[in-house]
């Protein structure tokens, strides 16, 4: 028994638990406490990582394990973590707990729709434990396909079009990247690794030829950019975030968009540096492009999810551009950014659900001095807005600042100027937050039914509070994260040939 492999049977005993519950509220405590275990599991592995650390532990990842699967192609089901793929579990854990929370009131196919939820987080967590790329690829698979049925049977609006717009598209970014996949493997057998292999570690030892890169970095960095919203394939993002139940949402922007910038980072970057160092300035722009222009769309916006979509658009260009900085600083604040955004754009998704179920809009022109009659969801709502403006003491300052930071460190024009760019999203995210939050919470109640209105109940105040902490804990508590994630980092930086390893 490994430690990882917990993360992968919690939820097969979860599910089989709801399987054979014959009550609602049975469905709902069964997903309630395996979801409580797996985010148990999670803060117990940073525990157990770092004390690995200090007793001199110092391999690239830990807790590995190999069983062989198709030996023939010398594929293997091969697990690992190393602190960055550690955080992201954590993140995960916090999320889809929390979202098991924000859903207990859904009555409609109760059992699948928290089947279909638990499967899509199993996918998750498998994919930041694998070392073996068809393995890793196999759970993006598996995280990516519930969406279309929680969004199509349980979402909103025109959800059989976001379901499918979703799905298609993600589908075609799953196509390169097993292309891409397909292409390292193949080319995998040079000197010094006389076999095949998908296994990241192994791959990394390699250096492959830089024309070989060139074909195929771009289609995994796509690959993996599309599911992290990269400009101009992120068009799927707005209308299945606006579509998605909360819990999807929650899920959809905290952890499913991180597995795109954690694969920009893992897989394209780390086996592939000479591509990522030549190329990379393109990808630079598109990334610049994501950041203004998501911010500049949320302003414009009426729906609240909307805004919260193009928002996360935005904020997921900043992780993307902060990778392909290649600076160590830079790279670290994408990962902070990560779990940055992870958290709070699911209390916002939260809070917007809540806020939807009890005033039946979304459309920002119809509410007004919600802080009146919903006190708590209110200041909830304030906190998630202060956090995503980079307020300091929350997540996203700190975040940001290690971003911008590392990004201007480079001596080159090109840079400078994208960073500068990029850093003009602070005042345009500022805009549209502090708008949203006036015509959302003061001023005069625009409609005489919203008196009428009750606060949070029990299982509403735990799934935000929970978030909360999180956010006000990252923000306030910071070093140990960021020293976690770092020492993971240097490999990757290292192979990207810096001169500079800070």
């Amino acid at each position: 028994m490994n430690i990882l492999t917990l993360f992968l049977i919690v939820p097969v005993l979860t599910v089989i638990a709801i399987l054979i519950s014959r009550t609602k509220e049975q469905i709902r405590v069964s997903a309630a406490v395996g979801m409580g275990i797996q985010l148990i599991q999670s803060i117990y592995l940073i525990f157990a990582y770092l004390a690995e650390r200090s007793r001199g532990n110092i391999d690239v990842m830990l807790f590995t394990k190999t069983w062989k699967w198709f030996e023939s192609m010398n594929i293997q089901f091969s697990i690992g973590v190393d602190g960055i793929s550690v955080s992201l579990i954590a993140l995960t854990g916090i999320v889809i707990f929390t979202g098991v929370l924000t859903s207990w009131h859904v009555d409609y196919l109760t059992k699948e729709f928290f089947i279909s939820l638990i499967v899509l987080s199993t996918g998750v967590f498998g994919f930041f434990i694998s070392l073996d790329l068809f393995t890793m690829f196999l759970f993006f698979e598996l995280a990516v396909i519930p969406m279309y049925l929680l969004i199509g049977i349980w979402g909103s609006g025109p959800k059989e079009y976001a379901a499918m717009k979703l799905t298609l598209m993600l589908m075609g970014a799953s196509a390169l990247l097993l292309v891409g996949i397909l292409g390292l493997y193949v080319n995998s057998v040079q000197t010094g690794n006389p076999e095949f292999t998908f296994n990241i570690v192994d791959l990394s030892r390699i250096d492959l030829p830089i024309e070989v890169q060139r074909v195929f970095f771009p289609m995994v960095f796509v690959g993996f950019g599309v599911l992290g919203a990269l400009f101009p394939f992120h068009t799927w993002s707005p209308d299945g975030h606006s579509s998605a139940p909360t819990a999807v949402s929650m899920l959809h922007a905290g952890v499913l968009m991180k597995m795109g910038g954690y694969g920009c980072l893992r897989v394209a970057m780390y086996l592939m540096p000479d591509a990522a160092n030549e190329m990379g300035w393109i990808f630079i722009i598109l990334t610049t492009i994501s950041v203004v222009y998501g911010a500049f769309g949320a302003i414009v916006q009426k729906d609240l999810k909307y805004i919260n979509a193009y928002s996360s658009v935005s904020h997921c260009g900043l992780v993307l551009f902060a990778i392909l900085m290649s600076d160590k600083i830079s790279s670290n604040g994408a990962v902070l950014q990560m779990i940055s955004h992870g958290l709070m754009t699911a209390l916002f998704f939260a809070l917007i659900g809540m806020i939807y179920e009890r005033t039946h809009t979304r459309d920002i022109r119809f509410m007004g001095g919600l802080m009146k009659v919903l006190p708590f969801l209110a200041v909830c709502y304030m906190i998630a807005g202060f956090a995503s403006l980079g307020l300091p003491g929350l997540s996203g300052f700190i975040a940001e600042m290690n971003i911008f930071v590392g990004a201007f460190q480079h001596s080159e024009t090109f840079y400078r100027v994208a960073t500068v760019i990029v850093c003009s999203s602070i005042v345009i995210t500022a805009v549209y937050i502090l708008r949203v939050v006036a015509a959302l919470l003061l001023g005069p109640i625009k409609n005489e039914e919203f008196n009428f209105l009750k606060d949070a109940v029990w299982f509403e105040k735990a799934s935000t509070v929970i978030l909360i902490i999180a956010i006000a804990g990252m923000g306030l508590a910071p070093l140990w994260l960021s020293e976690l994630i770092s020492e993971s980092l240097n490999p990757i930086i290292q192979k990207l040939s810096l001169l500079n390893i800070y």
